[in-house]
Protein backbone atom coordinates (compact mmCIF):
# COMPACT_ATOMS: atom_id res chain seq x y z
CA UNK A 1 0.00 0.00 0.00
CA UNK A 2 1.17 3.20 -1.32
CA UNK A 3 2.19 5.49 2.24
CA UNK A 4 -0.44 7.97 1.52
CA UNK A 5 -3.45 5.99 0.80
CA UNK A 6 -4.19 5.69 4.55
CA UNK A 7 -5.14 9.68 4.25
CA UNK A 8 -7.13 9.21 1.02
CA UNK A 9 -9.06 6.25 2.28
CA UNK A 10 -11.90 8.46 4.43
CA UNK A 11 -13.18 6.02 5.67
CA UNK A 12 -10.28 4.27 7.47
CA UNK A 13 -9.03 7.49 8.31
CA UNK A 14 -11.02 8.54 11.67
CA UNK A 15 -9.72 12.17 11.92
CA UNK A 16 -11.83 12.82 9.00
CA UNK A 17 -14.34 10.90 9.43
CA UNK A 18 -15.33 13.25 12.43
CA UNK A 19 -14.55 16.18 10.66
CA UNK A 20 -16.60 15.63 7.67
CA UNK A 21 -19.47 14.17 10.68
CA UNK A 22 -19.41 17.64 12.12
CA UNK A 23 -19.09 19.51 8.70
CA UNK A 24 -22.51 17.80 7.98
CA UNK A 25 -23.34 18.51 10.71
CA UNK A 26 -23.09 22.03 10.83
CA UNK A 27 -20.64 22.26 13.70
CA UNK A 28 -17.41 22.44 12.67
CA UNK A 29 -16.02 25.42 14.74
CA UNK A 30 -12.57 25.28 13.37
CA UNK A 31 -10.86 27.62 10.15
CA UNK A 32 -13.68 30.17 10.37
CA UNK A 33 -13.07 33.07 7.24
CA UNK A 34 -13.16 36.19 8.56
CA UNK A 35 -13.40 39.23 6.45
CA UNK A 36 -12.38 42.31 8.30
CA UNK A 37 -10.12 43.46 10.88
CA UNK A 38 -10.07 42.02 14.26
CA UNK A 39 -12.44 44.12 16.20
CA UNK A 40 -14.93 43.70 18.99
CA UNK A 41 -17.28 43.24 15.68
CA UNK A 42 -15.97 41.21 12.76
CA UNK A 43 -17.60 40.18 9.10
CA UNK A 44 -18.09 36.59 9.38
CA UNK A 45 -19.93 34.84 6.08
CA UNK A 46 -21.41 38.12 5.66
CA UNK A 47 -23.03 39.08 8.47
CA UNK A 48 -21.98 40.79 11.50
CA UNK A 49 -20.41 38.77 14.43
CA UNK A 50 -19.31 39.89 18.04
CA UNK A 51 -16.07 38.74 18.45
CA UNK A 52 -15.44 37.00 21.93
CA UNK A 53 -12.38 34.74 20.84
CA UNK A 54 -9.58 37.02 19.61
CA UNK A 55 -6.49 37.61 21.33
CA UNK A 56 -6.60 41.44 19.84
CA UNK A 57 -6.84 42.15 24.02
CA UNK A 58 -5.90 45.72 24.02
CA UNK A 59 -7.13 46.00 20.18
CA UNK A 60 -4.09 47.30 18.64
CA UNK A 61 -4.38 45.93 15.69
CA UNK A 62 -7.05 48.80 14.47
CA UNK A 63 -4.90 51.67 15.95
CA UNK A 64 -3.78 54.28 13.62
CA UNK A 65 -0.22 54.78 14.76
CA UNK A 66 0.28 50.98 15.02
CA UNK A 67 -0.96 50.28 11.42
CA UNK A 68 1.03 53.60 10.22
CA UNK A 69 4.14 51.96 11.34
CA UNK A 70 3.71 48.64 9.73
CA UNK A 71 3.70 50.77 6.69
CA UNK A 72 6.51 52.37 6.98
CA UNK A 73 8.64 49.52 7.76
CA UNK A 74 7.57 47.95 4.62
CA UNK A 75 8.35 51.12 2.57
CA UNK A 76 12.14 51.13 4.20
CA UNK A 77 12.71 47.36 4.49
CA UNK A 78 10.31 45.95 2.37
CA UNK A 79 7.64 43.58 3.21
CA UNK A 80 9.97 40.11 4.22
CA UNK A 81 13.27 39.31 5.47
CA UNK A 82 14.11 36.40 3.42
CA UNK A 83 16.58 34.98 5.72
CA UNK A 84 17.23 33.60 9.25
CA UNK A 85 18.36 35.76 11.96
CA UNK A 86 21.87 33.68 12.39
CA UNK A 87 22.73 34.47 8.86
CA UNK A 88 21.23 37.71 6.27
CA UNK A 89 18.20 37.88 8.15
CA UNK A 90 19.05 40.22 11.32
CA UNK A 91 17.94 43.75 10.57
CA UNK A 92 18.37 46.90 12.97
CA UNK A 93 15.20 46.53 13.74
CA UNK A 94 15.47 43.09 15.53
CA UNK A 95 18.56 44.22 17.50
CA UNK A 96 16.14 47.93 18.55
CA UNK A 97 12.36 45.29 19.54
CA UNK A 98 15.13 43.06 21.81
CA UNK A 99 16.85 45.89 23.38
CA UNK A 100 13.58 47.37 24.00
CA UNK A 101 12.06 44.15 25.49
CA UNK A 102 14.79 43.57 28.02
CA UNK A 103 14.81 47.24 29.20
CA UNK A 104 10.60 46.78 29.46
CA UNK A 105 10.65 44.03 30.98
CA UNK A 106 13.90 44.94 32.93
CA UNK A 107 15.99 41.74 32.01
CA UNK A 108 19.93 42.01 30.79
CA UNK A 109 18.90 40.88 27.47
CA UNK A 110 15.77 39.13 25.17
CA UNK A 111 15.92 37.39 21.85
CA UNK A 112 12.97 37.03 19.37
CA UNK A 113 11.69 34.24 17.30
CA UNK A 114 9.21 34.31 14.29
CA UNK A 115 6.59 33.00 16.64
CA UNK A 116 5.72 31.81 19.89
CA UNK A 117 5.41 28.43 19.39
CA UNK A 118 8.42 28.57 18.21
CA UNK A 119 9.92 30.71 21.20
CA UNK A 120 9.20 27.58 23.92
CA UNK A 121 9.92 24.98 21.80
CA UNK A 122 13.47 26.59 20.89
CA UNK A 123 14.63 27.82 24.14
CA UNK A 124 12.89 24.87 26.52
CA UNK A 125 14.76 22.24 24.06
CA UNK A 126 17.95 23.68 24.02
CA UNK A 127 18.51 24.68 27.91
CA UNK A 128 17.21 20.97 29.29
CA UNK A 129 19.91 18.79 29.45
CA UNK A 130 20.00 15.17 30.63
CA UNK A 131 21.04 15.55 33.97
CA UNK A 132 18.51 18.22 34.27
CA UNK A 133 14.86 18.07 35.73
CA UNK A 134 11.97 20.05 34.88
CA UNK A 135 8.39 20.19 36.57
CA UNK A 136 5.64 21.94 34.66
CA UNK A 137 2.07 22.97 35.53
CA UNK A 138 -0.88 20.56 34.16
CA UNK A 139 -2.31 23.25 32.09
CA UNK A 140 1.02 24.75 30.55
CA UNK A 141 0.58 25.53 26.67
CA UNK A 142 1.01 22.98 24.26
CA UNK A 143 4.18 24.54 23.05
CA UNK A 144 5.79 24.40 26.87
CA UNK A 145 5.04 20.35 26.29
CA UNK A 146 6.33 20.04 23.10
CA UNK A 147 9.45 22.34 24.16
CA UNK A 148 10.26 19.83 27.13
CA UNK A 149 9.47 16.75 24.55
CA UNK A 150 11.76 17.77 22.33
CA UNK A 151 14.38 18.42 24.98
CA UNK A 152 17.74 15.53 26.12
CA UNK A 153 15.82 15.54 29.21
CA UNK A 154 15.16 12.24 30.14
CA UNK A 155 11.43 10.63 30.76
CA UNK A 156 11.29 10.50 34.02
CA UNK A 157 12.46 13.51 34.88
CA UNK A 158 9.60 15.18 34.02
CA UNK A 159 7.68 16.23 36.91
CA UNK A 160 3.70 17.06 36.06
CA UNK A 161 2.30 18.96 39.45
CA UNK A 162 -1.94 20.04 39.47
CA UNK A 163 -2.50 23.24 38.18
CA UNK A 164 -1.83 25.89 40.07
CA UNK A 165 -1.52 23.28 43.45
CA UNK A 166 1.54 24.67 45.66
CA UNK A 167 1.20 21.71 47.58
CA UNK A 168 1.50 19.71 44.98
CA UNK A 169 4.27 21.70 42.96
CA UNK A 170 6.00 20.91 46.43
CA UNK A 171 6.02 17.07 46.15
CA UNK A 172 7.24 17.27 43.02
CA UNK A 173 10.16 18.90 43.93
CA UNK A 174 11.30 16.75 46.83
CA UNK A 175 11.21 13.74 44.38
CA UNK A 176 14.40 15.66 42.40
CA UNK A 177 18.02 14.08 44.37
CA UNK A 178 19.78 17.06 46.10
CA UNK A 179 22.34 18.82 43.77
CA UNK A 180 20.42 18.23 40.87
CA UNK A 181 19.39 20.85 38.66
CA UNK A 182 15.41 21.50 37.89
CA UNK A 183 13.86 23.82 36.36
CA UNK A 184 10.27 25.51 37.57
CA UNK A 185 7.65 26.02 33.96
CA UNK A 186 4.14 27.99 34.13
CA UNK A 187 1.98 29.84 32.24
CA UNK A 188 1.63 33.53 33.61
CA UNK A 189 -1.64 34.14 32.80
CA UNK A 190 -3.31 30.26 31.98
CA UNK A 191 -4.55 30.50 28.14
CA UNK A 192 -7.93 28.65 28.37
CA UNK A 193 -9.43 28.99 32.07
CA UNK A 194 -7.50 32.36 32.46
CA UNK A 195 -6.60 31.84 36.25
CA UNK A 196 -3.08 33.53 36.96
CA UNK A 197 -0.04 31.90 38.39
CA UNK A 198 1.07 31.59 41.93
CA UNK A 199 3.78 33.21 41.42
CA UNK A 200 4.81 34.87 44.93
CA UNK A 201 4.34 30.86 46.38
CA UNK A 202 6.11 29.60 43.27
CA UNK A 203 9.45 31.94 43.63
CA UNK A 204 9.61 30.78 47.28
CA UNK A 205 9.59 26.82 46.52
CA UNK A 206 12.44 27.76 43.99
CA UNK A 207 14.80 29.24 46.20
CA UNK A 208 13.92 26.58 48.99
CA UNK A 209 14.71 23.90 46.62
CA UNK A 210 17.40 25.47 43.97
CA UNK A 211 15.21 25.49 41.17
CA UNK A 212 15.05 27.84 37.82
CA UNK A 213 11.82 29.55 36.83
CA UNK A 214 10.91 29.55 33.62
CA UNK A 215 7.11 31.86 33.05
CA UNK A 216 5.26 31.71 29.76
CA UNK A 217 3.69 35.19 29.75
CA UNK A 218 2.14 35.22 26.48
CA UNK A 219 -1.17 35.87 27.68
CA UNK A 220 0.19 38.74 30.72
CA UNK A 221 2.20 41.12 28.77
CA UNK A 222 0.58 43.94 27.85
CA UNK A 223 -2.39 43.39 30.88
CA UNK A 224 -0.70 42.44 33.85
CA UNK A 225 1.09 44.35 36.19
CA UNK A 226 2.27 48.13 35.62
CA UNK A 227 2.55 48.77 32.56
CA UNK A 228 1.33 45.65 31.65
CA UNK A 229 4.81 43.93 32.11
CA UNK A 230 3.19 40.78 33.36
CA UNK A 231 3.17 38.58 35.94
CA UNK A 232 6.48 39.04 36.97
CA UNK A 233 6.00 42.30 37.63
CA UNK A 234 2.18 41.95 39.14
CA UNK A 235 4.12 40.17 41.94
CA UNK A 236 7.14 42.43 41.90
CA UNK A 237 8.92 39.53 41.29
CA UNK A 238 11.09 40.62 38.10
CA UNK A 239 14.36 39.71 39.54
CA UNK A 240 13.36 36.64 40.75
CA UNK A 241 12.29 34.90 37.10
CA UNK A 242 15.09 33.53 35.47
CA UNK A 243 13.26 33.56 31.57
CA UNK A 244 9.97 35.55 30.62
CA UNK A 245 8.67 34.28 27.09
CA UNK A 246 5.81 36.28 25.53
CA UNK A 247 4.62 36.35 22.42
CA UNK A 248 3.90 39.31 19.76
CA UNK A 249 0.00 37.79 18.59
CA UNK A 250 -1.81 39.11 21.40
CA UNK A 251 -1.20 42.28 22.76
CA UNK A 252 0.92 43.50 20.39
CA UNK A 253 -1.01 42.54 17.58
CA UNK A 254 1.40 41.14 15.48
CA UNK A 255 3.34 37.74 15.16
CA UNK A 256 6.23 36.78 16.50
CA UNK A 257 7.73 35.35 19.99
CA UNK A 258 10.50 36.07 22.76
CA UNK A 259 12.44 35.29 25.18
CA UNK A 260 13.96 37.46 27.90
CA UNK A 261 16.42 36.94 30.68
CA UNK A 262 20.03 37.21 31.34
CA UNK A 263 22.95 37.96 28.56
CA UNK A 264 24.38 34.19 29.29
CA UNK A 265 21.25 32.61 28.52
CA UNK A 266 19.99 35.00 25.48
CA UNK A 267 23.18 34.48 23.79
CA UNK A 268 23.13 30.58 24.67
CA UNK A 269 19.51 30.37 22.90
CA UNK A 270 20.53 32.76 20.02
CA UNK A 271 23.48 29.78 19.01
CA UNK A 272 21.42 26.54 19.98
CA UNK A 273 17.70 26.95 19.81
CA UNK A 274 17.21 24.96 16.33
CA UNK A 275 13.67 27.27 15.82
CA UNK A 276 16.12 30.72 15.70
CA UNK A 277 18.87 28.90 13.23
CA UNK A 278 16.67 27.74 10.71
CA UNK A 279 13.55 30.07 10.69
CA UNK A 280 13.83 32.96 8.43
CA UNK A 281 13.15 36.09 10.92
CA UNK A 282 10.54 38.03 12.15
CA UNK A 283 9.20 40.50 8.57
CA UNK A 284 9.43 43.90 8.89
CA UNK A 285 6.17 44.95 9.26
CA UNK A 286 5.39 42.57 11.75
CA UNK A 287 8.39 43.81 14.20
CA UNK A 288 7.59 47.92 13.67
CA UNK A 289 4.14 46.76 14.96
CA UNK A 290 5.67 45.11 18.50
CA UNK A 291 7.74 48.56 18.70
CA UNK A 292 4.33 50.95 17.79
CA UNK A 293 2.74 48.88 20.59
CA UNK A 294 5.90 49.36 23.00
CA UNK A 295 5.74 53.39 22.31
CA UNK A 296 2.17 53.40 23.07
CA UNK A 297 1.39 51.45 26.69
CA UNK A 298 4.79 52.22 27.91
CA UNK A 299 3.19 56.37 28.04
CA UNK A 300 0.06 55.00 28.27
CA UNK A 301 -2.16 52.31 30.73
CA UNK A 302 -5.91 53.70 29.47
CA UNK A 303 -5.93 50.50 26.86
CA UNK A 304 -5.05 48.17 29.97
CA UNK A 305 -7.53 49.87 31.99
CA UNK A 306 -10.32 49.65 29.79
CA UNK A 307 -9.29 46.02 28.95
CA UNK A 308 -9.66 45.10 33.15
CA UNK A 309 -12.64 47.26 33.26
CA UNK A 310 -14.52 45.38 30.56
CA UNK A 311 -13.08 41.97 32.05
CA UNK A 312 -15.11 42.53 34.87
CA UNK A 313 -17.94 43.52 33.26
CA UNK A 314 -18.35 40.43 31.03
CA UNK A 315 -17.06 38.12 33.95
CA UNK A 316 -20.40 40.08 36.26
CA UNK A 317 -22.30 39.45 33.57
CA UNK A 318 -21.75 35.72 32.85
CA UNK A 319 -21.90 34.36 36.48
CA UNK A 320 -25.14 37.04 37.03
CA UNK A 321 -26.81 34.91 34.33
CA UNK A 322 -25.76 31.33 35.99
CA UNK A 323 -22.97 30.12 34.32
CA UNK A 324 -20.13 28.37 35.66
CA UNK A 325 -16.91 30.71 34.96
CA UNK A 326 -14.21 28.07 36.55
CA UNK A 327 -11.76 30.24 38.73
CA UNK A 328 -11.04 32.72 35.91
CA UNK A 329 -8.93 36.35 37.37
CA UNK A 330 -8.48 37.98 34.11
CA UNK A 331 -9.75 38.71 30.67
CA UNK A 332 -9.78 35.30 29.75
CA UNK A 333 -13.28 33.89 31.33
CA UNK A 334 -14.53 30.10 30.29
CA UNK A 335 -17.75 29.04 30.15
CA UNK A 336 -17.94 25.59 31.84
CA UNK A 337 -19.97 23.30 29.67
CA UNK A 338 -18.54 19.56 30.81
CA UNK A 339 -19.98 17.96 27.76
CA UNK A 340 -18.20 17.89 24.54
CA UNK A 341 -21.00 17.58 21.94
CA UNK A 342 -23.13 20.40 23.82
CA UNK A 343 -19.94 23.00 23.56
CA UNK A 344 -19.94 22.25 19.85
CA UNK A 345 -23.60 22.86 19.89
CA UNK A 346 -23.54 25.85 21.38
CA UNK A 347 -20.49 27.33 19.74
CA UNK A 348 -23.15 26.55 16.49
CA UNK A 349 -26.16 27.94 18.22
CA UNK A 350 -24.32 31.30 19.33
CA UNK A 351 -23.22 31.69 15.41
CA UNK A 352 -26.46 31.00 13.96
CA UNK A 353 -27.77 33.67 15.94
CA UNK A 354 -29.75 36.72 14.36
CA UNK A 355 -29.75 39.28 13.99
CA UNK A 356 -26.17 39.41 15.71
CA UNK A 357 -24.43 36.33 16.98
CA UNK A 358 -21.36 35.58 18.57
CA UNK A 359 -17.66 34.00 18.31
CA UNK A 360 -16.54 32.03 20.86
CA UNK A 361 -14.06 29.04 20.99
CA UNK A 362 -14.72 25.55 21.63
CA UNK A 363 -12.20 23.84 23.62
CA UNK A 364 -12.12 20.06 24.01
CA UNK A 365 -9.32 17.42 25.53
CA UNK A 366 -6.58 17.52 25.35
CA UNK A 367 -6.65 21.27 25.86
CA UNK A 368 -8.70 20.70 28.80
CA UNK A 369 -9.30 18.00 31.04
CA UNK A 370 -12.36 15.29 29.58
CA UNK A 371 -15.35 16.61 31.74
CA UNK A 372 -14.02 20.06 31.75
CA UNK A 373 -15.37 20.77 28.39
CA UNK A 374 -15.75 25.16 27.53
CA UNK A 375 -16.19 28.01 25.54
CA UNK A 376 -13.11 30.15 25.98
CA UNK A 377 -14.07 33.45 25.70
CA UNK A 378 -11.68 36.73 25.57
CA UNK A 379 -12.05 40.39 26.24
CA UNK A 380 -10.90 43.40 24.27
CA UNK A 381 -10.15 47.39 25.16
CA UNK A 382 -12.67 48.29 22.45
CA UNK A 383 -15.49 46.47 23.67
CA UNK A 384 -18.36 49.31 24.48
CA UNK A 385 -20.46 48.33 27.40
CA UNK A 386 -23.66 47.83 25.02
CA UNK A 387 -21.31 45.53 23.19
CA UNK A 388 -21.12 43.07 26.11
CA UNK A 389 -24.32 43.26 27.10
CA UNK A 390 -25.99 42.07 24.16
CA UNK A 391 -22.75 39.03 24.12
CA UNK A 392 -24.24 38.24 27.38
CA UNK A 393 -27.27 38.25 26.87
CA UNK A 394 -27.36 36.30 23.51
CA UNK A 395 -25.38 33.49 25.33
CA UNK A 396 -27.60 33.09 28.19
CA UNK A 397 -30.31 32.83 26.00
CA UNK A 398 -28.41 30.34 23.85
CA UNK A 399 -27.03 28.92 27.42
CA UNK A 400 -31.34 28.45 28.76
CA UNK A 401 -32.23 26.65 25.59
CA UNK A 402 -29.35 24.08 25.76
CA UNK A 403 -29.59 23.93 29.20
CA UNK A 404 -26.07 24.89 29.98
CA UNK A 405 -28.15 27.41 33.09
Amino acid sequence: MNFFEKYTNRAETELLAQVNFAKEQGFYPYFRELHSEQGPIVRMDDREVIMLGSNNYLSMTMNPQVKEAAKRAIDKYGVGSTGSRLLNGTMDLHVQLEERLAKFLGTESAVIFSTGMQANLGTLSCLLDKDDWVVSDQQNHASIIDGIRLSRIPRDHKLIYKHNDMEDLERCLKQIPKGEKALIVTDGIFSMEGTIAQLDVITELAERYDAGIYVDDAHAVGVLGPKGRGTPAYFDLEDKVDVVMGTFSKSFASIGGYIAGSEVICEWVKHRARSIIFSASAPPPAVATVLAVLDIIEKDDSYQKKLWENSKRLLKGYQDAGFDTGESQSHIIPIIVGDEMTTFFFFKELLEYRPRSVYTNPVRAPAVQPGRELLRTTCQAAFTKDVIDEAVEIMATVGKKLEVI
